[in-house]
């Protein structure tokens, strides 16, 4: 589905960073189209939901994708993957790889930046405090070319 941007969208500034102008189309996502791009990113790689808005952009044929939607897929994601893992069931979606703009983890991941943390960690990511948050350093050298 897709909707002319307007200034009193809650994610209009993210967009507009993005290059999206007043009046542009801008798609609302769909929860298969963000695990989908989730699921594309290898080991050794990273995405940021940046990236996975501009795929589905490109996908759709408009500038952006309403980041705010995106962002809650991803999170959503990130919860019942964990809950599937504690039922011993594995959805395939490695979430952690998944940073917020600017390499920022995501504190609402279950349990917090923390767990995020340690399972960046265990991937080798070199993890940096920022301020009051985490970071992955240099995080842009491994962020994925296509999803």
């Amino acid at each position: 589905m897709w909707r002319p941007i307007e200034r009193r969208f809650p994610c209009f500034n993210a967009l507009h960073k993005m290059g999206v102008d007043l009046g542009e189309d801008v798609v609302l996502v769909n929860p298969a189209e963000v695990v989908a791009c989730m699921k594309r990113v290898p080991r050794g790689s990273l995405a940021t939901i940046v990236e996975i808005c501009r795929h589905i952009a490109k996908k759709h044929r408009v500038k952006g994708c309403h980041t705010l939607t995106a962002g809650i897929l991803i999170m959503t994601a990130a919860h019942a993957a964990e809950e599937a893992k504690r039922e011993g069931a594995d959805l395939d979606v490695s979430y952690w790889r998944i940073l917020k703009g600017g390499g920022y983890l995501n504190e609402k991941f279950r349990g917090g930046a923390e767990p995020h943390k340690a399972l960046l960690e265990k991937e080798g990511f070199k993890v940096v405090r920022a301020g009051k948050r985490w970071r992955v350093d240099n995080y842009q050298t491994y962020l994925i070319d296509e999803l």
